[in-house]
């Protein structure tokens, strides 16, 4: 080992001991163990500009053992991206820019939010996809402008995490061969040597799944580990594995090699230790200036930006076409100047048709429609495209021999599924949605918040949303989720009673660029709802008057997506009993709930306490709706095994039952 680049490794080492041992609290080892890869790789490999780090065809890097995320903040700093010496002085600390694990939106180069194992990898996987499809939808002879690798540090705890399983198998057999993993092969977790619960023949596995693998590189010496890269690179059809072996918390004398230094500070009297072996004597957060220029990446990415910029002007004057549409999708991430009115017109459309069909069908055609009108919408399915209707007339698999499509095959991993869409959304150029049922959204429901958490834009599509679904059982008929979806902060839900409020719920989600939206689908028919223009304009503040009554209304009624018809009828009952009933219909509470006070109460007015509300999903969450005062019909208990229809009678989503309760209500508070 050179001591020139053991010099430029080892400051990663000292500013990790540093900013752990000032927080008091962090994870010192796998930085420190990794140092020398990640030195060999930004500084002979990486292509990036850290005064543009949102250049378009930047290699993307991703930290999936993000709790080592002292390695990506030291790189990001003496790099020269905008991550001054202070903010690694306030590690952990609120409010600062390096937070205990990486966060995509608070640190300046940081791809994407790491820190549940495996989630990393499986973006990474996702990023790996957008290369190779952007790649063949735009890249003409002579003209590569979409050409950048995707690396990904992962060590043995996102190994064991089954989402490591989901996305690396189906990486195989897409070919991505710009994916680069690195293993951090060094032997220990938290609860020590992972020898007695992690013995997987790790190259096997890999080679198994259709990878390049590369095994035995020494992590610490940088001629084998830029060897490893430089034949990473000459396979074109395989994403590659470099197994690297190293020693956690390399440096400390005491402590390295033990989980002793995986997450907790190395103590005082280890750091000075550490700084002698290392032959760092310089003050705590000092960098020596040879040692910054050493790692300062700031001429090289401007010349390699810059050559691309060259190429990209040279490709504008022979396709003009794909460059404008390129600048669109992939630079700007700007809609068609058209989308809106189109949309429009075909939510008038399904207004003017009155279609009575399956919330699901209703999504189909919406996707069939707004596909034709957008290139960069990306979808998939877990298996299930022919149950949750994700196919639509121009969807095109992508393939391992052919990426020009618009169309992932994800097999039945929800959770390799849903990870590959956060990276897919946060390498930029696509739409992307991807359809399960709604069940199995509890196997991917990390991916599904991690969205959230990082609000990036995720169409996530799920069908067979209740106990209507029927025969399959409990197993497969969802109560608590929807409830879940809806108190996940910064992620829309939408569950629409028909194919309008199903046009409506797709054109705020394509709109939507700063967060995910879940849309949720029924099984069975649905009756078609009769509205005029203003109620249908009103479908886009998340909850509006369906049925109105003259007067102030003796009860309001409150359903969505399958009651929303059932609880029209019982309004229409009530009526011809003398009672003044509105019907609310709310497709999605998430938006309702951000409207303004006054429009809350033009639709639910303090003054009506008779409120009932009516879903198939569980009875909680409507309490903040209804008050004291108020009545739910919703679910308190699993599921049973039958059709459809018997458990809806069974579990009282009825008219009549509606009818009843309502009355009820209106009775009990009439004394109030």
């Amino acid at each position: 080992m050179t001591s020139s680049r053991q010099h430029l490794a080892n400051a990663i080492r000292a500013l990790t001991m540093d900013a752990v041992q000032q927080a008091k609290s962090g994870h010192p080892g796998a930085p420190m163990g990794m140092a020398d890869i990640a030195e060999v790789l930004w500084n002979d490999h990486l292509k990036h500009n850290p005064q543009n780090p949102n250049w378009t065809d930047r290699d993307r890097f991703v930290l999936s053992n993000g709790h080592g995320s002292m390695l990506i903040y030291s790189l990001l700093h003496l790099s020269g991206y905008d991550l001054p010496i202070d903010e690694l002085k306030r590690f952990r600390q609120l409010n600062s820019k390096t937070p205990g694990h990486p966060e995509y939106g608070y640190t300046v180069g940081v791809e994407t939010t790491t820190g549940p194992l495996g989630a990393g990898i499986s973006n990474a996987v996702g990023m790996a996809i957008a290369e190779k499809t952007l790649a063949a939808h735009f890249n003409r002879p002579n003209f590569d402008v979409v050409d950048h690798y995707t690396y990904c540090f992962l060590g043995d705890g996102c190994l064991m995490e089954g989402i490591s399983h989901e996305v690396c198998s189906l990486a195989g057999t897409l070919g991505l061969g710009k994916l680069v993993a690195f293993w951090d092969d060094n032997g220990i977790s938290i609860d020590g040597e992972v020898e007695g619960w992690f013995t997987d023949n790790t190259p096997a596995r890999f080679e198994a799944y259709g990878w390049h693998v590369i095994s035995d590189v020494d992590g610490h010496d940088p001629i084998a580990i830029n060897r490893a890269i430089v034949q990473a690179k000459e396979v074109a059809d395989k994403p590659t594995m470099i197994c690297c072996k190293t020693t956690i918390g390399f440096g400390s004398p005491n402590k390295s090699g033990s989980h002793d230094c995986h997450g907790a500070p190395l103590g005082d009297e280890e750091i000075s230790a550490a700084r002698e072996f290392l032959n760092w004597p310089h003050a705590p957060f000092e960098i020596p200036q040879d040692v910054y220029n050493g790692w300062d990446a700031n001429s090289k990415g401007e010349t390699a930006e810059s050559a691309w910029s060259n190429l990209f002007s040279a490709y504008q004057e022979n396709h003009p076409e794909l460059a404008r549409e390129f600048k669109r999708r992939v630079i700007e991430q700007q809609l068609p100047e058209s989308f809106q009115q189109k949309a429009d017109q075909y939510i008038n459309l399904c207004q003017q048709q009155g279609q009575n069909i399956a919330s699901r069908k209703a999504s189909q055609y919406s996707i069939e429609v707004y596909g034709s009108l957008l290139p960069e919408l990306l979808g998939g399915s877990a298996d299930l495209a022919g149950s949750n209707l994700t196919l639509w007339s121009g969807s095109k698999g992508i393939s391992a021999d052919d990426a020009d499509g618009n169309y992932l095959f994800y097999g039945v991993r929800e959770f390799g599924m849903s990870g590959i869409m956060n990276g897919l959304s946060l390498h930029g150029g696509f739409i992307n949605y991807g359809g399960t049922f709604l069940m199995f959204m509890e196997y991917a429901r990390n991916a599904v918040r991690m969205s959230a958490l990082m609000g990036i834009q995720n169409v996530f599509v799920y069908t067979h949303d209740s106990i209507g679904q029927g025969e399959d059982g409990p197993t497969h008929q969802p109560i608590e989720q929807i409830a879940n979806l809806r108190m996940t902060p910064n992620l829309t839900t939408w569950r629409p009673c028909d194919a309008v409020e199903s046009a409506v719920a797709w054109k705020a989600s394509i709109q939507k660029q700063d967060g995910p939206s879940a849309l949720i689908f029924s099984r069975q028919n649905l009756p078609h709802q009769n509205r005029d223009n203003s109620q249908v304009k009103a479908i886009e503040k998340g909850g509006y008057i369906l049925v109105d009554c003259t007067g102030t209304p003796d009860a309001i009624l409150i359903a969505t997506g399958s009651e929303v018809g059932i609880a029209v009828d019982a309004a229409e009952a009530l009526t011809t009993q003398g009672k003044k009933i509105r019907v609310v219909s709310m497709p999605s509470t998430t938006i309702f709930d951000q409207q303004s006070v006054a429009y809350q109460e033009s639709i639910l007015p303090a003054a009506v306490i008779s409120v009932v509300a009516i879903e198939t999903a569980h009875a909680d969450f409507w309490h903040k709706y209804v008050g004291r005062n108020g009545e739910i019909i919703a679910m308190r208990s699993f599921g049973e095994s039958a059709p459809g229809g018997e458990l809806l009678n069974h579990f009282g989503f009825t008219t009549e039952n509606i009818i009843k309760t309502t009355l009820n209500t209106i009775k009990r508070n009439s004394s109030l």
